[in-house]
């Protein structure tokens, strides 16, 4: 089994809604976004899939999430902008771009801070 991962970032404000304490007010994050895929197999030139293409399709997603409040954008002026709904937003979102391809999404991490992460993987 091959793995690779992409990681990208965006800077965003957010606030968590029935949240009791300081992160119920507006504040802001460097959001680091990485991503796994694994394929079983490498394609004609040795590659499990195109970092570039991954990387391109990364940002395809979270770039309506940069320099925004977070909380005034689909999903997330309904559904709770923590780290958690952002990575399954992610792994969602990305997983039907990779509908086609011969790898799969394994694993989507959010980090606010260099101590906090939260990551979705899928039953």
């Amino acid at each position: 089994m091959y793995q690779i991962t992409v990681e990208q970032h965006f800077d965003a404000a957010h606030f968590l809604r029935g949240y009791h304490g300081k992160c119920e007010a507006t504040h802001g994050h460097r959001f680091l976004v990485i991503v796994t895929l694994q394929a079983k197999t490498l394609d004609e030139i040795g590659m499990a899939y195109d970092f570039t293409v991954l990387k391109r399709q990364v940002s395809e997603i979270i770039g309506r999430f940069d320099h925004v409040c977070l909380n005034d954008v689909p999903p997330f002026d309904k559904v709770n902008p923590s780290s958690e709904n952002i990575a399954s937003v992610v792994f969602n979102e990305l997983q039907i771009k990779l509908a086609d391809a011969s790898a799969t999404i394994t694993r989507t991490e959010v980090w606010e801070t260099p101590q906090n992460r939260a990551a979705y993987i899928p039953d």
